[in-house]
């Protein structure tokens, strides 16, 4: 229990949290990350009520609110004496309180039809995906490689980042090798097919926001692991990405970085938006030294040769922040 907070900054947070519908929100919020329209719809109250409760827990301190375009999410505070009032209050409470239960129910139904939005996303573009995936080596494979490669077994980051996290498939891989993870990622589709994702599997120590990986909010030196999965590939400056990464992680903090060697499937260009069609091993390497880090190690896996010429080869890099 941390001390040093304010007379009236202790009253405030014990009146946010002596309330009923407050401590609703705050049970149902420590079980998932939910927007303002999401909450209305578990706590059956109408929006501007809920949204005067969330404006007197967040000056509080007990949740945070964060913007994702149009759209506010809200979440349990994660540091500070709000947050430790809400885990005690939280741990208080009896699962079987009968209202509580229904706020799980409806809770429920929210989480049923966000999976639906995000099945009907996925099968929209799973024809292309599937059509990449048939290209390069096999995803086992590249997987076994990724965890081998990144985090020794036993260990386990404080502070993972994902930059670029797509469906949030990185975040689930390693979710066993971290203590926090954030996955940021520009679209919102595919922030919304990740959230229904990890949800369904239970992962409650990530966190999903919608920001611009060359522009992180984080401050220098606040995560200890970083991933750039398949992302490199989209970007018109792929050497912006990686000193991001470096910025944003601790000295001695590692970046794993999975692409596609060079290669020249002219129709993934054309057809899937990538401007770079591969990197050469030493072409990272040589931006993750301008960016002040060194290349620990490097891997490749192969896919099969079906004679077309499509066949692309996946690379995997280890980077490390140099120490201070």
């Amino acid at each position: 229990m941390q001390a040093g907070e304010t007379l009236e900054g202790v009253l405030d947070a014990l009146r946010a949290a002596g309330e009923e519908t407050r401590l609703r929100i705050l049970h149902v919020l420590s079980r998932d990350e939910l927007a303002v329209s999401e909450l209305t719809q578990v706590l059956a109250q109408s929006q501007p009520r809920i949204s005067r409760h969330l404006k007197l827990l967040t000056d509080a301190g007990l949740i945070e609110r964060r913007r994702e375009g149009s759209w506010a999410f809200f979440r349990l505070s994660r540091t500070g004496f709000g947050a430790e009032l809400a885990n005690l209050a939280l741990q208080t409470l009896s699962a079987s309180d009968p209202m509580l239960e229904r706020d799980g129910s409806r809770l429920q139904i929210v989480r049923t039809r966000r999976a639906e939005l995000a099945d009907a996303y996925f099968e929209e573009n799973a024809r292309q995906w599937d059509a990449l995936r048939s290209m390069h080596a096999p995803e086992a494979a590249v997987e076994a490689a990724a965890r081998a490669l990144f985090v020794p077994e036993g260990e386990a980051f404080d502070r993972l980042i994902d930059l670029g996290a797509g469906t949030g498939r990185m975040l689930e891989l390693f979710a066993d090798r971290f203590r926090h993870g954030i996955g940021y990622d520009v679209s919102q589709p595919m922030l919304a097919l990740a959230r229904a994702r990890l949800a369904a599997i239970g992962l409650t120590h990530v966190e999903l926001r919608q920001e611009d990986i060359l522009a992180l909010p984080d401050d220098e030196g606040t995560a200890d692991g970083a991933i750039l999965h398949q992302v490199l590939h989209f970007l018109v400056e792929p050497s912006l990405a990686i000193a991001e990464a470096a910025r944003v992680l601790v000295p001695g903090g590692p970046l794993l970085v999975v692409d596609f060697a060079p290669h020249d499937a002219e129709i993934l260009r054309d057809s899937h938006a990538h401007r770079r069609l591969g990197f050469a091993r030493g072409e990272v390497e040589e931006m993750a030294r301008a960016a002040g880090m060194t290349a620990d190690d490097y891997r490749e896996i192969p896919a099969e040769d079906k004679g077309d010429g499509q066949a692309l080869t996946v690379s995997l890099w280890l980077l490390r922040k140099k120490p201070a």
